[in-house]
């Protein structure tokens, strides 16, 4: 089992940025490939980024391509996910996910955390 626990959110204005985190635990966190994905009320979740074991390969979301970077810090069992020109549209939950790989990370990873509320204003 992998727990995941996502922090950083919070009420931020248009134009601002936010970081956020996702601390794992229970197994090694450099085997898993993880993910961040997001949740708009009334819509469904869809993904935001990924990155492979070592940090080395990241893809994202053609919606938040060169305004968010995803990283991660493997002595710290931690991910995080910078987020920088935030739009209205950015609104939603934010979820951490791992997976054994990055293709799982899109088709199905097997851990998630249990989120964190970004909400940017106008």
């Amino acid at each position: 089992q992998v727990q995941l626990v996502e922090s950083g959110g919070g009420l931020v204005q248009a134009g601002g940025s936010l970081r956020l985190s996702c601390v794992a635990s229970g197994r090694t966190f450099r085997n898993y490939a993880m993910g961040w994905f997001r949740q708009a009320p009334g819509k469904e979740r869809e993904f935001v980024a990924r990155i492979n074991w070592s940090g080395g390969i990241t893809d994202y979301a053609d919606s938040v391509k060169g305004r968010f970077t995803s990283s991660r810090d493997n002595a710290k069992d931690t991910m995080y996910l910078q987020m920088s020109s935030l739009k209205p549209e950015d609104t939603a939950v934010y979820y951490c996910a791992a997976a054994v790989d990055l293709r799982t990370v899109l088709a199905g990873a097997e851990y998630w955390g249990q989120g964190t509320q970004v909400t940017v204003s106008s």
